[in-house]
């Protein structure tokens, strides 16, 4: 473990520190690459796809807790999980900002990414791709974190894109 995941480490929760290694050494031996910055909100740890630019998941620090943002680009092949989230996490999801770009192209920067579509709990969603999927780390979340994740990794390399 290099220091400044060391120093990211000592601002995680007790409570979730053995939860954040497990997921930093699952997401590393899927061949996830880990940067660590500091900001002044905390530190920002991100996972990128090996063989892309593409982030899969973030850690970022909140008034509120520790969340990890998830960047699901293949959520349309197992959007009926959502479905299967605590109600907490769905309803997170719910609230979650729109992506003004998918909903009209010239309300948002063009250099934004858009958001995603997807269905949960039967209904038709189009949110921010930084807002949508960013449960905060809970006993309750943790298991569902970590399927999520599963899911991505292997729809990406279903799509030889992982």
């Amino acid at each position: 473990m290099d220091d400044k995941f060391s120093k990211f480490m000592e601002t995680v929760d007790g409570r979730f520190c053995s939860f954040v290694k497990q997921i930093d050494e699952y997401l590393t031996a899927m061949g996830c690459k880990c940067g660590i910055k500091l900001q002044k909100s905390g530190y920002v740890v991100s996972y990128m796809l090996s063989g892309s630019k593409r982030t899969l998941a973030t850690f970022v620090s909140r008034k509120t807790g520790m969340r990890l943002r998830i960047y699901p680009e293949h959520i349309q092949e197992y959007q009926g999980f959502l479905d299967t989230l605590p109600e907490k996490m769905k309803k997170e999801i719910k609230k979650a900002s729109p992506c003004k770009r998918l909903i009209n192209p010239d309300d948002c920067n063009p250099k934004c990414v858009m958001g995603y579509t997807f269905v949960l709990d039967g209904e038709r969603y189009q949110k921010c791709r930084y807002m949508a999927f960013q449960p905060a780390l809970s006993e309750e979340n943790n298991p569902c974190i970590k399927q999520f994740l599963e899911k991505e990794l292997l729809a990406a390399e279903t799509a030889g894109k992982g």
